[in-house]
């Protein structure tokens, strides 16, 4: 009898257990704009540009100028969304990532300002443009990196949408459209990818778990969030160092970069979609997010002492990693990431990948934020 006891008593608390572990991992009610951008985000931030305060003002006044230029620039739309290997033929997979690129930055420039200038509806409708666009055009992607390009050159276009989706002047049928092409090419193209070793897997899943949001697919969100952790320590080992990406010789800081970018903003979005934290509350031994971002930020203005190679090619803050350091100094309170980017500050990332492209603007924070 007191073996059952303790055998049911058991099965309780493993129950119990999992319970706990899926009410962590469960996604709020969704609200739109969310995700990357949530409505506290951009309520404070706009309160910071109304009372002038900096750095927020000169960020903002930086994103208007991004945000009017895009009225002059042509869309990039492609059927096939073909990049071949760089290695292969470097000037057709420079040129269709670049299209891609410039288009997603402008589209979430155009977005963002939107909100950020009274809802001046003419941004709104630019970034429209963009949308609607790929979505009425581009139906696949193709060739060697077609899938890792689409991954972390589109985030910009999936973010524009989140951010719009409210909009009164997005036609429903053109919004359907646009949200069929996110279900069925860039989520697509993000799933493919999310379970490889490196920064491809990253990059994968932070375009699958904005796009879950996007969707409202909590299913999505919760396998995003499982996969982080089931190999966040195989990416980040005890030192900080990350195995996958240091081995890539002279570029092994970039990748490192390369892959703490995807991996923070995934997070940032599963913090705000489900509340759990996975920078502060996620360790294995001495290994941690934080302990990964020192790393870089010790071996990026040292690079002399990087032990990977000899003379790797290092990063700046007015560029990467400054955009992610810029982007995590809140999060962490880090003095020594705010000391590394506070002179090229308001930072804007406005090329080739989008995870932190106004960091400056858009202070990401643990808990609330404040109402005034």
């Amino acid at each position: 009898m007191g073996v059952m006891v303790l055998v049911r008593l058991g099965l309780l608390l493993c129950l119990l257990s999992q319970i706990h572990a899926t009410k962590r991992a469960t996604t709020k009610a969704f609200t739109h704009p969310g995700g990357m951008h949530p409505q506290q985000q951009i309520d404070f931030v706009r309160t910071k540009v109304s009372q002038r305060e900096q750095p927020y003002y000169d960020a903002y006044t930086q994103l208007i100028k991004s945000a009017d230029a895009a009225f002059n620039h042509s869309t990039h739309e492609l059927a096939d969304f073909s990049v071949p290997g760089y290695y292969v033929n470097a000037t057709m997979h420079q040129k269709n990532s670049a299209g891609l690129q410039s288009d997603s930055f402008d589209a979430y420039a155009c977005a963002l300002a939107y909100h950020l200038s009274g809802f001046q509806t003419k941004y709104a409708d630019q970034s429209l443009r963009f949308l609607r666009a790929w979505a009425h055009v581009n139906n696949k992607y193709s060739d060697y990196d077609g899938t890792l390009v689409m991954a972390y050159s589109g985030p910009g276009m999936v973010i524009a949408g989140e951010l719009l989706y409210h909009y009164h002047g997005w036609n429903p049928v053109d919004q359907q459209k646009y949200l069929q092409w996110v279900k069925n090419v860039y989520l697509k193209a993000s799933n493919e990818i999310r379970t490889r070793t490196n920064n491809w897997a990253d990059w994968g899943r932070f375009g699958s778990i904005l796009s879950g949001y996007l969707l409202e697919n909590s299913t999505e969100i919760a396998e995003n969030i499982r996969l982080i952790k089931k190999d966040l320590f195989h990416k980040i080992a005890q030192d900080g160092h990350m195995p996958e990406e240091t081995k890539r010789e002279a570029n092994g800081i970039w990748y490192t970069y390369f892959s703490l970018a995807p991996i923070t903003a995934a997070c940032w979005v599963a913090y705000r979609a489900t509340n759990e934290n996975l920078f502060t509350n996620f360790t294995q031994g001495t290994a941690s997010i934080k302990l990964a971002l020192d790393y870089l930020h010790y071996y990026n203005m040292n690079p002399n002492f990087w032990p990977w190679y000899p003379n790797p090619n290092k990063g700046s803050p007015s560029s990467w990693p400054g955009n992610l350091l810029e982007a995590m100094a809140p999060i962490y309170g880090s003095d020594s990431f705010v000391d590394y980017v506070k002179a090229a500050r308001p930072l804007i990332y406005r090329k080739h990948h989008f995870a932190w492209t106004f960091p400056t603007l858009m202070r990401t924070q643990l808990g609330d934020y404040p109402k005034k």
